[in-house]
């Protein structure tokens, strides 16, 4: 059987899409003078926060764009607010470094309409952990440190629906229950696509309870489970159907070449960064959020229309 012809494709909104492209390079998206930048009186005893999470969120959110370190954060943020005539005070790096660890990032999404399909992938990424810094400057061991990301993209709208940073112990298919739990009850799921390394017993229950159908490619010595459980049955129909037909024909019937959206998003992720700044767990936590926030933001701006020439 002769390979088949990859289609050719053709942007249909290209010029709204270039000018979703050139505000993204503009500064004054992240600001807003009607959002809240003083802290609410929280109610407890004791000093009240000066700054809102919006306005920590803010300022994280220059960090992370920018690659800049918390005081040089600082500043910029201060001149950004003089060009803009907004008088606010802005937090010093002491404040930033300690609400970062606790910050609630809200990160936004706009949703589509009718059921989702979710597409899902995971990655490493590499963290500044303690052994390279001692051997940087004690002249120690070097030790690699890395974290793993998780994430659910929207296959219509490209948003990131659901997201979790672990350490790198962690598998991949033991998160995707994890990250279906991020999309409400409420929101009817069509499909979950994902990679070989999610075909789990434990996976295709989590999709099949979501009322889901699971675009899983079947390892290559993959055996027929027990049809006890609707999962185990929806994945014996794709075992059979790709030994029947082919994997690569299945992979065409099926849909599953769509997991290269978020393939694609993985690696805008690590272009706001190939490695994690912060050296604490729950601040690498809190950065890795506020990336999904400024990719989503960049999304709601505009995303290519496309369609097959020919």
């Amino acid at each position: 059987m002769s390979k088949p012809t990859s289609p050719a494709y053709k942007t249909k909104n290209w010029p709204a899409y270039n000018e979703a492209l050139k505000r993204r390079g503009s500064l004054t998206i992240w600001f807003d003078p009607t959002m809240t930048w003083d802290a609410a009186p929280t109610g407890k005893r004791g000093r009240q926060p000066d700054y809102s999470d919006a306005a920590i969120q803010t300022c994280l959110t220059m960090k992370v764009l920018f690659g800049m370190a918390l005081r040089q954060t600082t500043g910029f943020v201060e001149s950004l607010l003089r060009l803009i005539d907004l008088d606010w005070p802005v937090p010093n790096f002491s404040t930033l470094s300690r609400r970062q660890k606790t910050l609630k990032v809200n990160i936004p999404y706009r949703g589509s309409q009718g059921p989702l399909h979710l597409l899902i992938d995971s990655t490493g990424i590499k963290v500044e952990g303690e052994g390279e810094w001692n051997a940087r400057k004690h002249g120690g061991t070097k030790r690699r440190v890395w974290r793993k990301i998780h994430i659910g993209i929207d296959e219509k709208t490209l948003e990131i629906r659901a997201a979790e940073l672990t350490t790198s112990d962690v598998g991949d298919a033991p998160m995707l229950p994890e990250l279906l739990d991020q999309i409400p009850q409420d929101q009817e799921i069509a499909s979950v696509t994902a990679d070989g390394a999610f075909d789990t017993r434990k996976c295709h229950e989590a999709i099949a309870a979501r009322g889901a159908t699971a675009i899983i490619p079947p390892r290559k010595n993959a055996k027929p489970w027990k049809p006890d459980t609707p999962g185990a049955i929806a994945r014996n129909e794709a075992l059979r159907a790709s030994k029947r037909f082919g994997r690569t024909i299945w992979r065409r019937w099926s849909g599953y070449h769509r997991r290269s959206r978020v393939e694609t998003k993985m690696h805008c992720v690590k272009l706001l960064g190939q490695r994690l700044a912060a050296r604490d767990f729950d601040r690498q936590v809190a950065e890795f959020q506020v990336r999904v926030a400024v990719l989503n933001g960049f999304t709601a701006l505009g995303i290519p229309v496309t369609e097959v020439m020919g």
